[in-house]
């Protein structure tokens, strides 16, 4: 790596004073209390390597985690957000495979609502020369979540037709993207004729506005899937269970239809909506030879192998740069957060530090 070999890579406490800005909440149950402030910059870990963000990806789970109903949530204070991109600033006298100056995206658990993120270099990742640090910001979270469900549970096969919900979000059109370059037919659903025509062009042509009654629409239209990655769950979920093939597979990653419509979540409204979530009796699957798979993509963090060789997969497939559709300043946090839970994105939602 030329002249960067020789940097200093001593330990050292940063220079008095320096210090970092993170959004951080004193804990789970309101988006309110998530506030911005500073606080000293800590002495960097020998095996770890210290990065000056430059953007953070926004995801549901940091709205479900900030209002208590993400099973991963930390207790007491945290910051949140689970991927960034920036610049390598200092690197530990045991850590390795960077150097100050390297641009890097990146993964953690919790953590990434931050302008300075120390992280183990396993964490990391090289951030293309051609991709903006935003476009890295986007990539991680989608990219691995995408990934695991088609390939991992899903085991997508070339020709399968594969339904795919929120297609024009971050992971749904991901994992169009990745549909497509395994040579399945992917099928996206979308809330809104916006989302649809913008589905279209960028190359889509099998899209569906969903409609109120979703069982009945799939029936008008006599589509039959072999695969199914969904995140919304109720009424969406268990209609595109029905629709699934002999040996059809249905992945659940997630349940945006629990997200909350304000600050802090509605109890009695999440309670009646997991009451009346889709239920499975495993000998009907049996006899429908049908199956069901769900994930959390969390439990990566601690199978640091599983997560390098998803990354390796992902590495030998050719896709464009990942869709940010909305950028926020840094300090825009909150405004970001909303127009997220909207459900009015296209693509990724950002924070631009």
């Amino acid at each position: 790596m030329g002249a960067r070999a020789a940097v200093d890579r001593r330990e050292n406490p940063p220079p008095a004073g320096e210090r970092r800005t993170v959004w951080q909440t004193p804990g789970a149950g309101d988006i309110a209390r998530l506030c911005l402030r500073t606080e000293p910059l800590a002495t960097l870990p020998v095996t770890s390597v210290r990065v000056t963000v430059r953007a953070v990806g926004l995801n549901f789970a940091d709205i479900f985690a900030l209002t208590g109903l993400y099973s991963a949530t930390p207790r007491g204070a945290f910051i949140p957000g689970l991927e960034f991109a920036g610049e390598v600033s200092a690197v530990g006298g045991e850590a390795s495979g960077f150097s100050p100056g390297d641009r890097v995206m990146g993964v953690t658990r919790f953590g990434g609502y931050a302008s300075v993120i120390d992280c183990e270099p396993d964490y990391l990742m090289p951030l293309p020369d051609d991709w903006d640090f935003a476009q890295g910001a986007a990539w991680p979270v989608q990219s691995l979540t995408a990934w695991y469900a088609l390939t991992r549970l899903g085991a997508l096969r070339s020709g399968e037709r594969v339904l795919i919900h929120s297609a024009a979000g971050g992971v749904g059109l991901q994992a169009m993207q990745l549909t497509r370059a395994l040579g399945g037919s992917p099928v996206g659903t979308v809330g809104s004729e916006d989302k649809a025509v913008r589905l279209r062009e960028l190359g889509f042509d099998d899209v569906l506005v969903r409609e109120k009654n979703f069982h009945r629409q799939l029936q008008r239209t006599g589509l039959s899937f072999d695969l199914v990655l969904d995140a919304i769950g109720g009424a969406v979920q268990k209609a595109s269970f029905a629709a699934l093939k002999p040996m059809g597979r249905l992945v659940v990653f997630g349940a945006a239809e629990f997200t909350p419509r304000g600050k802090r979540p509605d109890y009695l409204r999440a309670a009646w909506r997991y009451l009346r979530r889709p239920r499975y009796d495993v000998m009907d699957m049996i006899s429908s030879n049908r199956s069901v798979l769900a994930f959390n993509l969390i439990w990566l963090w601690d199978r640091k192998d599983e997560m390098q060789s998803l990354l390796a997969e992902l590495g030998d497939v050719p896709l464009p740069p990942p869709l940010v559709g909305r950028r926020f300043p840094f300090a825009d946090a909150h405004a970001a957060l909303d127009f997220l839970r909207s459900g009015r994105s296209v693509g990724k939602v950002v924070l631009e530090c």
